[in-house]
């Protein structure tokens, strides 16, 4: 995490009202003045997304309601050279929507229609604006759902979804976002319509959609997206297990997959995060136990039978403290309410906590939860841990005081290296949640030189002003050679117009 990540607008106030104003009055050309906001009270509750560290005011909010308003705002802002950043729910955990103070925040919130659900062939067409947890709602009475599903669900955006490449609890048998979208409507920074993907299996060319999944909105601004829709499963069984070791939790997750099962979603909480999440929700986690699984199995009766036995007995063998299957529909979900109301219950330990999403291979789970111990203990700052174990993905909450002078910096500190930690065991500083602004800088330790000039080279390709979303996701070499992990390419600086925000 970076407090260096986003620059100071060099304008000053007098620049920036002047500018607001000018600016108001040219996009009523194209937009009705309600789907403008620019007022500090209109523009306050946009100034940052989930990761509250960074906060910045855009001189002004733009709700655009058709696909040709959103076309006009991006030409006029290509023939002006101002930043827009798209914006959906603002529940992102990185950094990515936050605004830019020379530029114009484009929200996304009025896109929200479900415009087609075709059961035959098992897709939704949706506008970026509509909640995840709504196409699995308007899916359900069909025998459909969607199956990536964020904690946040119930309020993310498909849009959002996208932009970050989502996950959730099912993802490690369904996969994340991109393994769910067969086709993505978006509008380019010069205001063109463009449809990558198919229902198809393939399509021809280059695997465009796979560069759009993740982009964090530097590349285009997604209008329109169509998800694959799979049927219900006839059966789905959970078994809760808990250990009075993290390190024995860590080893069981590698030794059900060892067992070629790949369960539907496997989830570890420690003692802090369990602790919480049984006050908040009351679920009946044994919290007297160091750490706790969640494995939900689904299929065919008999298969989820089968595989139940298989599990159990992989975690009697990882000396297991407490083994329960969940009786009925409703004893599951309650389970797995308190494991998806984990982020917002840690909240009541601490007046603030900070985030984490890496991904380490899972056999190094015992040895990075171990080396967390260790870094909680050097900074003095409390660790809950809540992870998507079965496909490595952390999500490590530090719990932490902002009033304290220097505890925030501390805990950036502490933060950036678990980072550089799942990289150093071959992982990545993301799984879900994107780079944005958070992880730009631990971006220059786990690319190399020529890699991150590739990046920047596709950046340019769709935008070569760098106006969509700039200063996110992919550092400068110069940002990486002022980081101290590289010196600059070739003694150049490649892309310059990609400097200039």
């Amino acid at each position: 995490m970076s407090s260096q990540a986003a620059e100071t607008s060099q304008l000053t106030a007098t620049d920036i009202a002047s500018r607001r104003q000018r600016f108001a009055q040219a996009l009523t050309a194209f937009l009705p003045a309600s789907c403008i906001l620019s007022t500090t009270e209109e523009l306050k509750p946009y100034e940052s997304d989930g990761l509250t560290v960074f906060k910045k005011t855009p001189l002004l909010v733009l709700l655009p309601e058709t696909i040709e308003q959103v076309q006009a705002v991006l030409r006029w802002a290509s023939e002006t050279k101002v930043p827009v950043v798209a914006r959906g729910a603002g529940t992102g955990l990185s950094g990515g929507a936050l605004p830019h103070e020379e530029g114009i925040l484009l929200g996304l919130a009025k896109f929200n229609q479900i415009l087609e659900l075709n059961t035959e062939l098992g897709f939704a067409r949706v506008q970026p604006g509509v909640r995840n947890l709504a196409i699995s709602d308007a899916a359900r009475p069909h025998g459909l759902y969607y199956a990536p599903d964020p904690s946040s669900q119930i309020a993310c955006t498909i849009g959002g979804n996208v932009a970050e490449n989502s996950g959730g609890v099912h993802c490690l048998k369904y996969g994340l976002t991109i393994h769910n979208v067969l086709a993505v409507t978006v509008v380019t920074i010069d205001g063109d319509l463009l449809e990558i993907g198919s229902s198809a299996m393939d399509s021809a060319g280059y695997d465009l959609l796979s560069i759009m999944n993740g982009s964090e909105g530097m590349l285009a601004v997604v209008v329109e997206v169509r998800v694959k829709l799979l049927p219900t499963p006839p059966s789905a069984k959970l078994i809760m297990a808990a250990f009075n070791s993290v390190e024995d939790a860590g080893s069981a997750v590698g030794k059900v997959i060892a067992e070629g099962i790949i369960p539907a979603g496997l989830e570890l909480m420690d003692k802090p995060a369990m602790v919480a999440a049984e006050a908040f929700a009351n679920c009946g986690y044994p919290t007297d136990s160091a750490a706790l699984l969640l494995c939900e199995l689904d299929g065919l009766e008999e298969e989820v039978t089968a595989q139940i036995k298989k599990v159990s007995s992989v975690f009697k063998a990882c000396n297991v403290s407490e083994l329960r299957v969940a009786e009925s529909e409703e004893e599951r979900l309650l389970l797995w309410k308190g494991r998806k109301s984990a982020f917002p219950a840690v909240g009541r330990l601490a007046p603030d906590y900070y985030c984490i999403d890496g991904t380490i291979p899972r056999g190094q789970l015992p040895y990075v939860l171990r080396r967390m111990e260790q870094l909680s203990a050097e900074y003095e700052l409390p660790i809950a841990n809540v992870f998507h174990a079965g496909d490595g993905n952390l999500h490590p909450l530090i719990l932490f005081d902002a009033n304290i002078p220097g505890e925030t910096k501390r805990t950036e500190e502490l933060g950036s290296r678990i980072l550089l930690l799942c990289v150093e065991v071959g992982g990545t500083v993301t799984g879900e949640h994107g780079v944005g602004v958070e992880k730009i800088n631990e971006m220059c330790v786990q690319f190399d030189e020529d890699s991150l000039v590739q990046f920047h080279a596709i950046k340019a390709a769709f935008d070569p002003d760098g106006l969509l979303n700039p200063g996110k996701a992919v550092p400068t070499l110069q940002r990486c050679a002022e980081f101290g992990a590289m010196h600059v390419h070739h003694g150049n600086i490649p892309f310059p117009n990609l400097e200039r925000f």
